[in-house]
């Protein structure tokens, strides 16, 4: 049974906007796939995102994070150029997903795109709750939580867009996004869901939010999510004016970011993709650390989290290029 098919109708209780309970640190728990999502928005043209989809097609498809699936990359282009997205992503495992999609069933509403229709034609994220849908749409809490219903109605994974409008303390935003997550998924059937923390003020500005309050607010909805059983699964990835190094820096407080314009550049997008593949490898190697129990546990390792990063890539790396070597005295097959 796929994780997006209903279980019951249970909202994640408000009382997680007035306490913020601990995220995810036991051994029992499995980190879901570090996961890094493109939204194009509409800065592209059609043949213009077509040329895109290729090349990223080709880096992802070679990108041995992404193609075992310790990276989960998922791209969101215009309604319009979701059919050129799946052929070109056909093959590799970038998921292609909606900007929007209609909180209705199919029927009598001119102008709509349906959860059923997208999910029909392959696909499986839908970005809900932006804050341009909030402030030139006027969607509300309860229309944003009517999508992420009809979305995982249909096996569609919601990416829940959230932020606080204006510029608040950690603790002060911390709470106020644990509230409007809890809005959002009032009446929300179960299913894994990505929430992409956006505060407002940071979208579009030359500098993300500072990193420590992106992890204060990060780690607040990520306790929020691991509390709901009906939100297994679920991860906290941050947008707004992201970039190269953020992730590192954000090391275990994210599970990932949601990139604007700054993926334009496939080279860049990748150096994104390089930094999740490092974090993913890390999260591994403490699982397995965990698995072995105390006793067999290796000592405490004195490398910078950056460091124990830089290093777990480089040796990732050495490992993809022996394995693409073939042995002395071997020949190659096509």
């Amino acid at each position: 049974m796929s994780e997006h098919e209903l279980r019951r109708n249970a909202p994640i209780s408000q009382d997680s906007a007035r306490s913020l309970p601990e995220s995810r640190d036991s051994a029992e728990f499995v980190h879901p796939p570090v996961t890094v999502g493109v939204s194009l928005k509409t800065y592209f043209g059609h043949e213009r995102a077509r040329a895109w989809f290729a090349e990223v097609a080709t880096r992802a498809a070679a990108h041995p994070a992404v193609a075992a699936g310790d990276v989960r990359l998922f791209v969101i282009p215009t309604y319009l150029q979701i059919p050129a997205a799946l052929d070109a992503f056909a093959g590799t495992r970038v998921l292609v997903g909606a900007q929007d999609v209609s909180e209705f069933q199919p029927g009598a509403y001119t102008g709509e795109v349906t959860a059923a229709e997208l999910a029909e034609v392959g696909v499986a994220v839908a970005e809900i709750g932006h804050a341009e849908r909030r402030r030139l749409f006027d969607e509300t809490d309860g229309i944003t939580a009517a999508k992420a219903a009809a979305a995982l109605a249909h096996g569609i994974t919601p990416v829940l867009c959230i932020g606080e409008s204006e510029r608040l303390g950690s603790s002060a935003a911390a709470l106020a996004n644990v509230a409007q997550l809890a809005a959002n998924l009032a009446h929300v059937p179960a299913g894994a869901i990505i929430v992409a923390y956006e505060p407002v003020w940071a979208i579009g500005a030359a500098e993300p939010a500072p990193d420590e309050h992106i992890a204060a607010v990060t780690r607040a909805l990520r306790g929020a999510v691991d509390s709901d059983p009906d939100r297994a699964g679920s991860v906290v990835i941050y947008g707004g004016s992201a970039g190269p190094g953020l992730l590192t820096r954000l090391a275990d407080s994210a599970d990932g970011l949601f990139l604007g314009r700054f993926a334009h550049d496939p080279d860049a997008l990748v150096a994104v993709l390089d930094e999740a593949a490092a974090l993913a490898a890390l999260r591994l190697g403490r699982s397995r650390s965990l698995a072995q129990g105390p006793d067999q546990a290796s000592a405490p390792d004195s490398r910078s989290l950056s460091e124990r990063q830089r290093d777990e890539a480089r040796s990732l790396s050495e490992r993809q290029r022996d394995e693409a070597s073939p042995p002395s005295g071997g020949r190659t097959t096509a």
